[in-house]
C-alpha cells in the first residue's frame, strides 16, 4: 500500500511538474499594443468648361476662328502631363475631294492670345491626328505649362486655340459642302510616386 501512495504521489507530482512547466509563460507580466493603418488613393479628373470647343457654318478659304477652353483638375492630385489625342471625320458632300479636308484646317496653339501673339505651336489638323500623343504633349502642353508645371488639385488653365481654313491660292472647289467632325480627347496622368 506504501509503494501505491508513493507510486500516486510521484505521478501527481510529475502532472504537476508538466502543468507549470508548460503553463509557466502565463506567470509573467506581458502587454500588448495594436497599430493600424489607412490607405486613400487619390484622383485625378481632367475637365473642360465647353463640351463643344467650336461649331463653324459656312467656312470659306482664309476663314480663321479664335476659341478659349479651359482646363480644370477637379481631382486632388496633381495633373503632371495631359496628352492631347485628335480624331477627325469628313464629309464629302460631293464625293470628289483628292485630298483630305483636314489638310487644309490649320491648328494654332497659343499660351496667351492677344493681337500680337505667336503661336506656341502650329499645325494642320491632318497632322495632328497623325502625331503620337507624347510628341504632342512635348511640342504643345510643355511649351504651354512651361511656368506653371501642370495643373495643381482644383486649379484651372486657359488656352486659346486658332482654327483657319487655309487659302492656299488654288482651286479648292472639291470642299464646298463638305463638313469635319473633330474629336479631342485629353488624357491627364500624374507625376513620379513621391517619399511620403
Amino acid at each position: 500500500m506504501k509503494l501505491k501512495k508513493q507510486l500516486g504521489l510521484a505521478l501527481v507530482s510529475s502532472v504537476l511538474g508538466v502543468a507549470l512547466i508548460s503553463g509557466g509563460t502565463f506567470a509573467y507580466f506581458s502587454d500588448q499594443e495594436e497599430a493600424s493603418g489607412s490607405f486613400a488613393a487619390g484622383t485625378l479628373d481632367v475637365s473642360m468648361n465647353e463640351p463643344t470647343l467650336i461649331e463653324l457654318e459656312n467656312l470659306k478659304p482664309g476663314d480663321k476662328a479664335m476659341r478659349e477652353f479651359s482646363l480644370a483638375n477637379e481631382g486632388s492630385l496633381k495633373i503632371e502631363n495631359v496628352f492631347l489625342e485628335t480624331a477627325y471625320s469628313v464629309t464629302d458632300a460631293q464625293a470628289d475631294n483628292t485630298e483630305d479636308y483636314g489638310k487644309h484646317i490649320k491648328v494654332n496653339f497659343l499660351w496667351n492670345w492677344n493681337q500680337e501673339s505667336e503661336p506656341v505651336f502650329e499645325t494642320t489638323l491632318y497632322d495632328l491626328q497623325q502625331m503620337d500623343p507624347d510628341v504632342v504633349k512635348r511640342d504643345i502642353w510643355d511649351p504651354l505649362w512651361e511656368q506653371k508645371g501642370g495643373l495643381d488639385a482644383e486649379e484651372a488653365h486657359d488656352f486659346w486655340v486658332e482654327f483657319e481654313f487655309v487659302d492656299n491660292g488654288a482651286d479648292q472647289n472639291m470642299y464646298q459642302g463638305d463638313g469635319l467632325s473633330l474629336e479631342w480627347t485629353f488624357n491627364a496622368t500624374q507625376g513620379d510616386g513621391e517619399e511620403k
